[in-house]
């Protein structure tokens, strides 16, 4: 089974143009250092053998040099595959995040779409800023289309695998958070047909989960506001069954009217 594709903590965007960057030998030395180290986890993946493939990836990472966006965004999207297979859907969710950002560092979503609309119009594309940071959007609009092809299969990879992690580890938020990176997945063209399947089955079944979960945690946090008002109100005489809350069942908001008599 050939992995598809996970890096300590990376610099947000202002700060990776001012990382320090090797010489192209040095650099081709790490990468072929970091390379052997994926080979290697690669062969403990296949075996089953996730905690040790994790451990062999994490030591790829410190072998890369951090500027290598998809380099890193690879290991790191391998790193969230180890997780789901352990079953540690956060742990899942946080690397498969980490690969999705170091990929949009690289190819910037909107920049993307700004180029592509380009396209449809037969317009120039403009560059903004000047001097190193133009040459760098430059070289972005100028990449390859097998570069590009590249970054978006492992991007669909990692919202694969942020999308399986949310969804197994459950709650209104992670829930919502996984929909939304099925119907990101839903518009990619190039999606292959058996995930195509997946996506479908998810964003059916995940509405009624996510009402679920909304209304049980709605109706748990209902449940410790009345609790603390009880301990608020008690010395007053009063308690929360003074309180009527009436829900609106357009907008799902609540009111509260206030009973002496209770």
């Amino acid at each position: 089974m050939a992995l598809p594709d996970p890096s300590p903590d990376l610099p947000d965007e202002s700060e990776a143009s001012l990382l320090p960057r090797f010489s192209q030998e040095e650099e081709a030395a790490l990468l072929q250092e970091s390379n052997a180290q994926k080979s290697t986890a690669n062969k403990f993946f296949t075996s089953s053998q996730y905690s040790q493939a994790i451990g062999e990836y994490d030591k790829a990472l410190s072998s890369c040099p951090n500027y290598l966006e998809y380099e890193i965004a690879v290991l790191k999207s391998n790193i969230a595959a180890c997780h789901l297979k352990l079953e540690d859907w956060k742990a899942a969710v946080e690397s498969a995040t980490a690969a999705l950002d170091a990929l949009d560092r690289l190819l910037p979503k909107k920049k993307e779409n700004k180029e592509d609309d380009a396209e449809k119009d037969g317009g120039v594309v403009e560059i903004e800023g000047e001097g190193a940071e133009a040459e760098e959007e430059l070289k972005k609009l100028e990449m390859s289309d097998q570069r590009r092809d590249d970054i978006l299969r492992i991007r669909s990879k990692a919202l694969m695998r942020r999308a399986k992690a949310n969804s197994e580890q459950g709650g209104w938020g992670n829930l919502q958070g996984a929909e939304d990176d099925y119907k990101a997945l839903a518009q990619l063209p190039t999606l292959p047909p058996q995930d195509q399947k997946i996506v479908q089955a998810a964003l059916r079944s995940l509405p009624p989960r996510i009402n679920t979960a909304k209304e049980r945690e709605m109706g748990d946090m209902m449940g410790k506001l009345k609790e603390l008002g009880n301990g608020i109100l008690k010395p007053f005489g009063l308690s929360t069954d003074n309180f009527k809350m009436d829900k609106d069942p357009n907008t799902g908001s609540y009111s509260m009217n206030f009973n002496q008599g209770r």
